[in-house]
């Protein structure tokens, strides 16, 4: 917020939000908003890496390939679900 004043302008910052706040905020927002959110966040904290990027673009190639061809048989969800409650304890 700008404020006029004899000197010049004078900025006034709100007080920071906490993560917690924000966590409270984002909950309100649309699936699409998080998600951008969440993918400028991961650019920001993990920047791209094209070599990176082509591995694991290939690496998905593969997995898919072997579940198509029936040479890797896919876990229920609700097994992989109650195997990581298992592991974490809940």
């Amino acid at each position: 917020m700008q404020v006029g004043s004899q000197t010049g302008w004078l900025y006034f910052h709100p007080m920071p939000l906490t993560p917690d706040q924000i966590v409270e905020e984002v909950r309100r927002w649309p699936q699409e908003q998080v998600t951008e959110l969440l993918d400028r966040l991961a650019g920001t904290l993990h920047p791209e890496d094209p070599a990176l990027e082509q591995a694991w673009k290939q690496e998905t190639r593969r997995r898919i390939a072997e579940i198509e061809s029936g040479v890797v048989r896919g876990i229920p969800d609700e097994q992989v679900s109650n195997r990581i409650r298992q592991i974490v304890g809940r």
